[in-house]
Order: structure tokens, then C-alpha cells, then sequence
């Protein structure tokens, strides 16, 4: 199978300590940020392309987001089972955030309602999640699903110890984050010092279990916190800059980056006004990191991500994967 499975399964990082600190230093497919040439660190022109991946990672996104309700036990449950609708997951990807008591709770977005706009909201509840109380936050019902917010320990216990877990680091309970950054010096030690006590509780709760445990973030300090605790693996979230995920790949010896389908060169949808000559997956591979894409809707962008060499494919559905 996929490369990460196999880094999940036997290869576990070297706690980096000084390293770390000492180190240099949510977009889609259809993203409305302004165009920008952004050409990576290895962007030759005359490679042939990538191999094909013909056994590739399929991480459940919040628990196949588009056929259960995210984030959820149930989710978990139903991503995991031997006999599904698709493929059984390799991997559960899920968000955390503290609530107002300091409990770690399995959740995507700042505020309980979610999802702004007419409609349902993401649950019966609103407020930020880290100014509600954990028993408003765990009584909260998903999607009309009769499925409740879960804290981070329960739905691990609902999760085979077979299958590995991606742990997105979402929010510590502060406004005042670094979106997507390569920081340094004074920056990113003030930012360490906003992740810290959020990151110290998840990583205690990770360390009660015996799954295999990746953790990624949009954040670099997240993933800095996480190396000088834990021995666990960590992957950069890409948003709008390949260089500075890169660049964090490297300060925290990263197992995997995780990009959007946009920066995949060799597929429809690649963004050449924004990416320019870059060659994420050439560059990952001569850096023995895995390439997993986020998120995949349908067969059709999997196929092509797979025939432009990805390791993994961080999806919706358990069908993406055509046998």
C-alpha cells in the first residue's frame, strides 16, 4: 500500500528538541484568492513525469464526510468496517479544538452552528466552541444525525487500532493564529507558546492509544509543539505557498505534506498562474515524504491524482478508490 502506511506502521521521527525550535524559521481546487507564482524548490521541466500509484493511502476525511455525519463516532465506526460501501478506510483523518474546560473535542469549525449561511448548521447548538462548556460541546447533535459532538479519547476508542489516525490540529482557542506560514525567531516562539497547552493535552490523549498517530496542521507552531513532545509524525497542511510548506516539512522532519488537488502538477487541476513550474510530488519524493490530497469528491479526481504519482487521497467517499 501507500507510503504512509508503511511510515505509520515501522517509522517513527527522532524527537528533533533544539531542532525544532532552532530550525529556519483551507484552499480547494477553485480557490477566489488572488493569483500568485509560487515555484517550489524543484521545479525542473525536462522530468518525466512521476509513476503512476496503483496501491494508494485512502483517508477517511472527518470520517467520510460525505456519507456519514463528521467527526463523529458513527463515522469512525462506519469508515472502519470490513464490509462498506467502498473501501475500508487506512486511515481516519479528524479536527480537534479545546472546549471552554480544556477538554480536547473532535470538531472542524470555530463556532458549533458552523457553515454560515441559510440552512441547517453543522449542529443544534451555536458559540465558539472554546467559550462553551464540554457538556454543551458533547451534547451538541451532528447534523441531525442523533450523532453528538465526541471528545477526543472516545472517538479514538471507536477506531480499530489497525487503522492509523490523522490528528488535524485545528485551533488552541485563539484568534490570533499564523494561517499557512514559515515563521522564525520571536514570531514563532510566540506562537508555540499559544499551541503549547492545547497541544500537550492531545498529545497525552494520542499517547493512551495504540494507534499509529499523524498529525497535521495549517499552523508550523502546531507541528513545532507536536516534535519537541512527541515522536509521532507530522505533516504541513499546504495552503497558498508551496515554499513555505516545504520549508516546514524540512524544519520538523516530516513524514508527509498535505496539499490541495491545485498544486498537483500533470493533473486538470493543476494552478499554473499560482504554482508555476512547481513539481510538489518530484520534490516530495526526493525527500521520502507522502503526498496526500485533500479533499477528493470523485473517482475521476482520484484517478487522475494517482496517475500524477500521490500517495494518498484524503476523500469524502469510501468509493473514490475504483477497484
Amino acid at each position: 500500500m501507500g507510503q504512509l502506511r508503511a511510515a505509520l506502521g515501522s517509522r517513527r521521527r527522532a524527537v528533533l528538541l533544539g531542532t525544532a525550535t532552532a530550525a529556519a524559521g483551507a484552499v480547494g481546487i477553485g480557490s477566489v484568492s488572488p493569483p500568485r507564482t509560487d515555484g517550489g524548490t524543484d521545479a525542473p521541466s525536462d522530468r518525466g513525469a512521476p509513476e503512476p500509484t496503483t496501491d494508494p493511502t485512502l483517508i477517511a476525511h472527518r470520517g467520510f464526510a460525505g456519507e456519514n455525519p463528521e467527526n463523529t463516532r458513527a463515522a469512525a465506526r462506519a469508515a472502519t468496517r470490513e464490509n462498506g460501501p467502498g473501501r475500508r478506510a487506512d486511515c481516519i483523518e479528524i479536527d480537534v479544538v479545546p472546549t471552554a474546560d480544556g477538554d480536547v473535542a473532535v470538531f472542524h469549525d470555530d463556532d458549533l452552528a458552523g457553515r454560515g449561511g441559510e440552512g441547517t448548521g453543522l449542529t443544534d447548538t451555536a458559540g465558539l466552541v472554546w467559550e462553551t462548556e464540554t457538556e454543551t460541546v458533547t451534547s451538541a447533535e451532528v447534523l441531525r444525525s442523533g450523532e453528538t459532538v465526541p471528545l477526543l479519547g472516545e472517538l479514538l476508542a471507536s477506531i480499530p487500532p489497525d487503522v492509523g489516525v490523522n490528528i488535524e490540529l485545528k485551533n488552541p482557542g485563539s484568534t490570533s493564529l499564523r494561517f499557512g506560514e514559515k515563521l522564525t525567531g520571536e514570531a514563532l516562539d510566540t506562537q508555540k507558546a499559544v499551541w503549547r497547552p492545547f497541544v500537550d493535552r492531545v498529545v497525552d490523549i494520542a499517547d493512551g492509544h495504540d494507534h499509529e498517530i499523524l498529525f497535521s496542521s495549517f499552523y508550523e507552531a502546531a507541528l513545532a509543539v507536536v516534535s519537541e513532545r512527541s515522536t509521532a509524525s507530522v505533516a504541513p497542511i499546504l495552503g497558498e505557498s508551496i515554499d513555505a510548506g516545504i520549508a516546514i516539512a524540512e524544519a520538523y522532519d516530516a513524514d508527509a505534506v498535505h496539499p490541495p488537488a491545485a498544486m498537483i502538477r500533470g493533473t486538470p487541476f493543476f494552478d499554473d498562474a499560482r504554482f508555476g513550474e512547481s513539481d510538489l510530488v518530484r520534490t516530495a519524493q526526493t525527500h521520502g515524504w507522502d503526498v496526500n490530497v485533500w479533499t477528493v469528491d470523485s473517482w475521476y479526481q482520484a484517478d487522475r491524482l494517482l496517475d500524477a504519482g500521490v500517495d494518498g487521497l484524503i476523500a469524502d467517499y469510501s468509493t473514490v478508490i475504483r477497484e
